[in-house]
């Protein structure tokens, strides 16, 4: 009898290797970034019929303004037509969907876009898809922590009183579990200030393959190779 898939509920993706692949084609990097974003689109659908439930994708970090201004721009560009053309597609795909990093920074229009893509899925039941942008986990723990000593201060919290859920309550990710599956493409292995509290005890997969190239076959590869380290060692988190 054929052993039954161990799915991970939620699997972070760091979407690595756009500008490199290409490069590699003789292309300029915002084609490479076009190329990832459609990506985004394919996998997404991937993941729901694989039966998982979460997906987090790390979109743009906070370091990535330090990037060329025109790539930058670029990279806004693709965002903004990204986020208009969601609402329809996730609606079709009962896909609810979540952004997490600090809005403040972004433009208007795309803080308004954002904010409609949120409400507009807020009740889909399906897949929760959740993009950080302008995200970095120091910053988010930085904003989290502000919030409980401003608590404290205000006399609401007693610091004794502070614990390791309250804190994950005051993060952009309170309405997630924490990641079984962390994937990053093209070889990269590191973790670029994505989810280091949220991260504790996840399993992490590394593949040569740049994200423009990560496919159905490519998530599998991913999802196997957690399902195998589950079933060798009775499950990670021990």
């Amino acid at each position: 009898m054929e052993e039954e898939k161990k799915i991970p509920a939620h699997v972070a993706i760091i979407l690595d290797g756009n500008g490199r692949w290409a490069k590699a084609k003789g292309m300029p990097r915002n084609y490479g970034h076009m190329q990832g974003a459609k990506a985004v689109e394919d996998i997404l659908v991937v993941a729901r019929d694989m039966g998982i439930k979460y997906l987090t994708v790390y979109a743009f970090s906070t370091e990535n303004w330090s990037r060329p201004e025109a790539e930058v721009s670029a990279l806004m560009t693709i965002l903004r037509n990204y986020l208009k053309t969601s609402i329809k597609k996730s609606m079709k795909n009962n896909v609810r969907c979540r952004v997490i990093g600090e809005r403040q920074a972004l433009s208007e229009d795309i803080q308004k876009a954002i904010q409609e893509l949120e409400e507009a899925t807020a009740e889909n039941t399906g897949l929760t898809f959740t993009i950080a942008i302008n995200y970095g986990s120091r910053d988010e723990i930085r904003r989290a922590v502000k919030k409980i000593a401003q608590k404290v201060k205000d006399g609401e919290v007693d610091p004794e009183e502070i614990t390791e859920d309250m804190i994950g309550a005051n993060l952009d990710t309170n309405f997630l579990p924490d990641p079984d599956l962390m994937i990053r493409t093209c070889n990269e292995q590191r973790i670029s200030n994505f989810l280091l509290w949220q991260c504790a005890y996840t399993e992490f997969y590394y593949t040569p393959v740049a994200w423009p190239d990560f496919d159905k076959t490519q998530l599998e590869l991913a999802v196997e190779s957690y399902g195998m380290r589950n079933r060798k060692f009775g499950g990670l988190k021990n």
